[in-house]
């Protein structure tokens, strides 16, 4: 029997996007190429929104976001690089021994997709993983990187295979590296009375229309407060990071933790799932503003547990996504 030659395999990680630095020109640019993809705004008109974009949103956000960025910002620039190229490294540690090369993009900003197709062909792959790393789909996430590599490959004259992994919210080694990072939270540091799991907001209307994230996000804290045995009163899950107007899903991250400490509630163990890398959502949002929103409320402790970053179980996981797709 003639023996099939095996194809070369390529891994493109993928996350949103960040500044290339936290002054208004870079972030402009980048809010820009955010604010404008229908992907993230669906029900207003292109034409329309760029106006509205242009005129009011960039000059205030821009002002707004860089003195935020300025707070997180590290000597190694954006947490959410600095730790996705972590993720990159380790990974490559990780598949070395099956020689398959492993390079990170982002949806908006560089590296670009572009850049990573650039790279593994160099490299002679001729089968791409795309490997979003939103555990939750969402036509705001998952599917804007499934439009940004369709884009990058226009240029193409030939196209290598391509396997994209749509979401992995019930993956037992991710369920297992969440619950894991909250029991070694726990060890650390004395319990909080409740555990909050806070996910990125999404307006109502999106769900409606058939966006499934919210309910993969109630099936994730299913799978994490079952492995942990955790009673109903010693969780919750909420929604952050909403923007407009509109109604986002609900309950609000900030207003929940207010209303929480008004009512009692002294101490608090705040996690972000969705979230792959620590970023400006979950360094300054969540483990800043929502903190001094839950301690000015009357709260007395709140501890923000971190993402999964570059830990050992969360290499695992991507490595096992990668696997399981050879």
């Amino acid at each position: 029997m003639m023996k099939l030659k095996r194809m070369k395999t390529g891994i493109i990680l993928s996350n949103l996007g960040t500044p290339t630095a936290p002054t208004s020109s870079a972030i402009r640019q980048f809010l820009r190429a955010f604010l404008s993809d229908p992907r993230i705004i669906q029900e207003i008109h292109p034409w329309l929104w760029r106006i509205i974009l242009e005129s009011f949103v960039l000059p205030f956000r821009t002002a707004k976001v860089r003195g935020l960025y300025e707070k997180i910002w590290t000597d190694a620039g954006s947490p959410l690089l600095a730790y996705s190229l972590k993720q990159e490294k380790a990974l490559n540690a990780a598949l070395s021994s099956a020689e398959i090369p492993v390079v990170f993009a982002m949806t908006y900003g560089e590296p670009s997709f572009d850049n990573a197709l650039n790279r593994l062909e160099e490299r002679g792959c001729e089968r791409i993983i795309v490997l979003p790393l939103y555990p939750q789909y969402s036509s705001t996430t998952t599917a804007a990187v499934f439009d940004g590599v369709a884009r990058a490959f226009r240029s193409k004259m030939v196209l290598p295979e391509i396997i994209f992994v749509r979401d992995y919210h019930r993956h037992p080694l991710y369920i297992q590296a969440i619950a894991s990072s909250i029991e070694a939270h726990w060890q650390a540091q004395e319990r909080g009375k409740l555990l909050l799991f806070s996910f990125h907001g999404l307006p109502v209307s999106y769900c409606a229309r058939g966006d499934p994230y919210s309910k993969a996000c109630e099936e994730t804290v299913a799978a994490v407060t079952a492995t942990l045995g955790l009673k109903k009163e010693e969780y919750a899950l909420t929604y952050q990071s909403r923007l407009g107007v509109q109604p986002w899903l609900q309950p609000y991250t900030m207003e929940f933790l207010s209303q929480k400490a008004r009512e009692g509630l002294k101490s608090v163990d705040v996690i972000a799932p969705g979230f792959a890398v620590d970023c400006l959502e979950t360094l300054e949002e969540l483990a800043l503003q929502n903190k001094a929103a839950f301690l000015q409320s009357g709260g007395e402790v709140f501890h923000y547990i971190p993402a999964l970053n570059d830990r050992k179980e969360h290499i695992a996981l991507l490595q096992a996504l990668v696997e399981e797709r050879l």
